[in-house]
């Protein structure tokens, strides 16, 4: 939604060009006081005159304090002169910050009153920056289309006059956070309620079935644990022995826990969702993931059902075979991954725009381990230092040379070998472990059990006639 702040306009009705988007940071830029002035009035008048110029259903907004209007603070040393001709500078380093708030009715008054305030003479050799502030307010009738609740926005601007560096150039940015807030006297008619008790109703439905889900893969956890428990005290008392981890982990199925997590954020997030539809909650953020980190989930359960064929079981045992392998070597690998990260901040972080924090240089090696941007990368380096630039290409060479052809290698390598494995073992047979022996001996013994109990009744059966005993022979 525009709010009519996109551009900024001089005294003669010329556009000073400012598109959000600047060479390096979102910025536009101003050399003169004339614009610094220009540019600050001109945001000014801009807010004054919103209703009559912009498109959207915008209103003034409230800020934090509950007041609506404009709110510029400006800071700037204490205190400070400089002579240019002996070079000297004579400045109080201690930050002073001093706001005006400008409300509707002061402008009313007209520019050439507020334009005189003492607080715009402004000392631009001991000035850091003007910010100003505001709020607005709008409303998305887009959403009825779709016979939805319309929702609310609060927009917070601000627009920020950095001159911290003092280079002559002062640099604009334009800054603005919208936030959804419930609407206040809808009176909204047509079919839009009866489409929303649709939804709820729908909604929940879905939260009927996923507690249901949830407490039947709850209670089938709890009785594995249980015979678990008592499978530990047979083996104590009979073999004097622990059952090992893995036996212990197969009463534990990770497919009924990934069932659990998923209808635990299905319900929390479809109950945000109730919220949201009926417009007593704004957290959209929350509730997308949720739902959404549910519905991976569930996907990653057909999974399960695709075990019961051969064919596709080998992906779920190469996954469980090869994932501690694969654990340990990661932990290997990133510490050496960490190690570059910090040298390339601490050595390329001033002459390399992708390498200025730990997070731009996690991104950028890892981007260069799947072989992305990789002549950017080695473009970009500034030669202001011979020796930097030398460093750059040994660093970078290194990196990819280790990470893509070593590294990389042996990741491949271990899943390759456990798919090996794992395949040897459809063909011969998988190795028994202590619970599958103990399963496999009780039930011979049952077997045998039930066949001496089968015999028995048999036995007492010949005892009648001679027409029986020929019968059952």
């Amino acid at each position: 939604m525009e709010t009519g702040f996109a551009d900024f306009e001089d005294s003669h009705g010329h556009y000073t060009g400012y598109s959000g988007v600047d060479e390096d940071d979102y910025s536009c830029s101003i050399y003169t006081e004339e614009d610094a002035y220009e540019s600050i009035f001109f945001t000014i008048n801009q807010y004054h005159r919103l209703k009559n110029i912009s498109l959207a259903p915008l209103d003034y907004g409230e800020n934090e304090e509950k007041r609506i209007g404009l709110k510029i603070c400006k800071q700037y040393y204490k205190k400070g002169t400089t002579f240019s001709s002996n070079e000297s500078l004579t400045i109080d380093s201690d930050v002073e910050i001093g706001c005006v708030h400008l409300d509707l009715q002061a402008l009313l008054n007209g520019p050439e009153d507020w334009k005189q305030l003492p607080f715009f003479k402004l000392e631009f050799y001991r000035l850091l920056q003007v910010e100003i502030s505001f709020h607005l307010k709008g409303i998305d009738l887009q959403a009825i289309q779709s016979r939805e609740l319309p929702d609310c926005y609060v927009f917070r601007n601000k627009i920020t006059f950095d001159n911290k560096a003092h280079s002559g150039k002062i640099k604009i940015y334009f800054d603005s956070d919208a936030n959804i807030e419930e609407c206040r006297a809808l009176n909204i008619s047509g079919s839009i309620q009866k489409n929303t008790q649709y939804v709820l109703l729908f909604d929940a439905s879905v939260i009927a079935i996923c507690l249901a889900s949830l407490i039947l893969c709850t209670r089938s956890i709890v009785l594995a644990l249980r015979l678990r428990k008592r499978l530990e005290n047979f083996f104590l008392e009979k073999y004097k022995r622990r059952v090992c981890d893995v036996d212990q982990w197969e009463f534990i199925s990770g497919w009924y826990v990934l069932v659990i997590i998923s209808d635990l954020m299905t319900i929390i997030g479809s109950i945000l969702k109730m919220e949201i539809t009926v417009k007593n909650l704004t957290n959209y953020d929350l509730c997308s993931i949720l739902l959404g980190t549910s519905t991976l989930f569930v996907w990653i359960g057909v999974i399960r059902y695709l075990g019961y064929f051969q064919a596709y079981n080998v992906l779920i045992l190469t996954m469980q075979a090869s994932l501690p392998k694969v654990l340990r070597f990661c932990a290997c690998a990133g510490m050496i991954y960490l190690g570059y990260t910090f040298c390339g901040w601490i050595v390329l972080g001033p002459y390399h725009e992708k390498f200025e924090n730990l997070n731009l240089v996690s991104e950028c090696l890892f981007s260069l381990v799947n072989g992305d941007d990789m002549f950017a990368t080695f473009a970009q380096i500034q030669q202001k230092s011979i020796l930097v630039w030398l460093f750059s290409r040994l660093y970078l060479y290194s990196f990819i040379s280790l990470f893509i052809y070593m590294i990389l290698s042996l990741f491949i390598a271990l899943i390759t070998d456990s798919y090996d494995t794992i395949k040897k073992y459809q063909q011969n047979g998988f190795p028994e472990t202590d619970l599958q022996e103990f399963l496999k001996g009780y039930c011979i013994k049952e077997y045998e059990k039930d066949t001496i109990t089968f015999q028995t009744q048999v036995g007492c059966q010949r005892k009648g006639s001679d027409d029986d005993l020929m019968l059952i022979n």
